[in-house]
Order: C-alpha cells, then sequence, then structure tokens
C-alpha cells in the first residue's frame, strides 16, 4: 500500500510504525474471507483491508477531525486477529488498530454517554473490589436485562446471577510444589476472572504444585492492561503494564522465575508484547522484553512439562472453543488440544473455530447486536458437534458463551486439574 506520510509525521515512532505496517498490505482481500465482522455484515469497510483504508486516512491527515464513519468502523472491530493468521504478507493489524483506538480516544469526542460508559468500564472491570460490589448491585436487576435497550440490557444479561466467594489465592503469596520442585513461575492472577470465575486460578496453582511447579502471585501484579489498551486508553493501560513489569522483575532477580503462566488468553496476548508496547521508553523497554519473552499460557507451559497420567479417563465429549487471541493473538493452537485428550476427554473440533464468539473483551457490552450474532453463530456450531461440554482458555468467551449455552462451558485447565487428581 502507498503511503503519502511527511517526514514530520514519521518522526513520531508510533505513526512511524504504523507506515510501515500499512506499506506490508498488498490489497488481495484474503482478510475479509475470516473477518468475523464483514462475514456477518458484508461492509467492506468493517473488514481488516477496509478499516486499514480507514486508519491510513485517519494517520495520514492528522489536521482533519476524525470522521464518525472511521470511529465506527474502528469501534466494530473485535481485535480477534483472525486476519494476521489469514495475511499471506504478513500485515500487523495488531499494532496498527491499537494504534488507531489511542489516535480516537485522542482525537475525537465521543456522544457524552459512550464516552462515559467507556472510562467506567476502563476504572471499574480492572480494579476487583469495585468490579465485584458492582457485579452484586446489579444482580436484583438482571430481570431487567430483557426490557431495557442496547448496552445497559448487555450489561444486565451478562452478569451472573451469582457471585463465588473471594478467593485467598490471587493474594501475594508463594504456592509450594509438591515433592521435587521441578520449576518456579509467577502466575498472573489477573482482575475480572478473580470475580467472575476464582476457580480457574484455583485449578492453575493444584495443577502447577502437583507437577511439581512452584508458584507465586507476585505483590505489585494485577490486570494485565489490556482492557484499557483495546478502548484507546494508552495512559491507563501502560500504568498497569509497569506494574507487572517491576513486580516480576523483582522475581526475577530474588528467587527466580522459569516463566510467567497466564490463564486468560486475552492478557496472555498482551503480556507476549509488552516489549512492543514499552519499545521506546529507555527506563522500560529492556525489562519489559524480558518479561514478554517469559509469558506463556498454561497450556503451553504445562504441555513442555508432560501431564501426568490421569486419575480417571472419562471419554467425555469435549468442544474446544480455540479463543481467539489464543489462536490468532498467540498461535497456540494445538497445545490445549493435546493435553486434553492426553487427559482422558474424547476433544472435538467446532465448525468454523476461526471466527469470533463475540465476547472480546470489553466488545459484547459495546457492541451487544453484533456480539449476539456472533455468539448464537458459535453456540450453532458447537451444537453441531453434540459435545457433554465445552473447554477453552479465556475468561471472556466462558462469560459470553455460558450465557446462552445449554451444556457447561469450563476452562481448559479446571479439566486438565480434575482429571489429574484435583
Amino acid at each position: 500500500m502507498q503511503t503519502t506520510f511527511t517526514l514530520a509525521q514519521l518522526a513520531d515512532p508510533d505513526v512511524a510504525q504504523s507506515e510501515k505496517i500499512l506499506r506490508k498490505c498488498v490489497h488481495c482481500g484474503f482478510c475479509t474471507a475470516t473477518c468475523p465482522t464483514y462475514v456477518l455484515l458484508g461492509d467492506e469497510l468493517d473488514s481488516p483491508r477496509g478499516r486499514i483504508y480507514l486508519i491510513k486516512d485517519m494517520l495520514e491527515h492528522a489536521e482533519r477531525p476524525v470522521a464518525d464513519a472511521h470511529v465506527r468502523h474502528v469501534d466494530r472491530c473485535l481485535s480477534c486477529l483472525s486476519c494476521m493468521t489469514t495475511c499471506p504478507s504478513g500485515v500487523h493489524y495488531m499494532h496498527l488498530v491499537d494504534h488507531a483506538r489511542a489516535i480516537i480516544e485522542d482525537r475525537y469526542s465521543r456522544p457524552f454517554a459512550d464516552r462515559w460508559l467507556r472510562r467506567l468500564l476502563g476504572w471499574l472491570v480492572p480494579r476487583v473490589l469495585p468490579f465485584r460490589l458492582a457485579l452484586i448491585a446489579a444482580q436484583p436487576l438482571r430481570g431487567l436485562a430483557q426490557v431495557l435497550p442496547g448496552r445497559l440490557g448487555a450489561m444486565l444479561a451478562l452478569a451472573p446471577r451469582a457471585l463465588p466467594s473471594a478467593s485467598s489465592v490471587e493474594r501475594a503469596q508463594v504456592f509450594r510444589a509438591v515433592g521435587a520442585r521441578r520449576g518456579r513461575v509467577a502466575l498472573l492472577a489477573g482482575c475480572a476472572q478473580q470475580v467472575l470465575a476464582p476457580e480457574i486460578n484455583q485449578a492453575t496453582i493444584r495443577l502447577l504444585n502437583r507437577h511439581g511447579i512452584e508458584v507465586v502471585v507476585a505483590p505489585g501484579s494485577g490486570c494485565c492492561g489490556s482492557l484499557n489498551h483495546h478502548l484507546g486508553q494508552h495512559a491507563a493501560a501502560l500504568g498497569f503494564v509497569k506494574s507487572n513489569v517491576a513486580a516480576w522483575t523483582r522475581e526475577l532477580e530474588g528467587d527466580g522465575l522459569d516463566a510467567i503462566v497466564i490463564n486468560a488468553s486475552g492478557c496472555g496476548t498482551t503480556v507476549k508484547d509488552y516489549g512492543y508496547m514499552l519499545r521506546e521508553d529507555p527506563a522500560w523497554a529492556e525489562r519489559a522484553a524480558r518479561v514478554a519473552a517469559l509469558a506463556k499460557d498454561v497450556t503451553e507451559y504445562v504441555a513442555a512439562l508432560g501431564l501426568a497420567r490421569p486419575a480417571i479417563a472419562t471419554g467425555q465429549r469435549v468442544a474446544y472453543h480455540s479463543a481467539c487471541s489464543m489462536q490468532h493473538g498467540q498461535g497456540v493452537r494445538q497445545a490445549p488440544k493435546d493435553l486434553l485428550a492426553a487427559a482422558g476427554f474424547d476433544v472435538l473440533d467446532v465448525p468454523e473455530g476461526h471466527l469470533c464468539c463475540g465476547s472480546a473483551g470489553t466488545y459484547n457490552l459495546l457492541q451487544p447486536a453484533i456480539a449476539d450474532a456472533l455468539r448464537a453463530r458459535k453456540l450453532a456450531n458447537i451444537a453441531a458437534v453434540a459435545p457433554d461440554l465445552v473447554a477453552t482458555g479465556n475468561i471472556g468467551c466462558i462469560t459470553q458463551l455460558a450465557a446462552a449455552a445449554t451444556v457447561p462451558v469450563v476452562h481448559t485447565v479446571e479439566l486438565l486439574d480434575w482429571a489429574t487428581g484435583g
């Protein structure tokens, strides 16, 4: 793709990086066939190729106000990154669209209600106690989800009927290995997952301890920053990023770490990108790159360890839903399925497995109509293989699918923990 940036514009390192990405696009259109919003809506501007044109126009003409249409079509992007898996030219769409979102946040004046909601979500969801209190307050209002319009109804519909009790495992502490220690890892305890499904972290710790791995929840670590990052809230995202980098660096320089284990694939995609996010900051770049290199999805790490023999091989039919951030963002596709098979499950591939379920961080709250349509399509494909349950590696997908699924939706690590004696 030809670009016309000025030398002054290219002096901005973010613009310079985006220009390199834009120039890799050859307009082939392969991405349109695997883009969920294009498949659903059929609008060229709701495809990666169309959005790339819009982003190019927005960046090249920084003197002009950002157009409503540019924002509308960028906002409809799920950041599922299926286009990156498909692209034969290696266009790094993730970095391009994240840059566009930061520009929109900086230069575009959203309607008051939209601006208020995005800021509320960016502040509330990453903070465990306020998020828990908000969900408790929402529970008696869930019955209004069907009558309230748009986003408010979507938020109430996704609020859980009951919240699990707060878990003690997320506070900073060390969980000792069972038997001889084979390694030491840090676990990202996360934010929303602590509130919605603390059993995922509990299962992760049990599974790793049982396999001889010492697990530390490092003081100062918390939200990965991805939610704010994808809302275009760059400064808030970097605050979380730096807190985690500092916390894990202290562990690295103390008792050491073999890996940083993450059990929410959306978080994992972001943590693996920390080096890029802080590349221009001389005080943080080296430490961030070191942290990013150590980041592993829990299934990546356990696959390298080797799974213990299952305590019971159930033969249950498990539909494996590969979260977009897992398969497209991290390129982790086979390890979760191999582990489930090794644990005694009959693993089923879901038709159209490359398409998003509609969760995508806060997408199902901000774009509920598209998210609902994608969920219905995903659940129909899951039903076609007649599973006993669904396994996936991302809390967002679990929440999205479980709201309308007819079979249980659980985290992959919960099944691995149960099958090996948890």
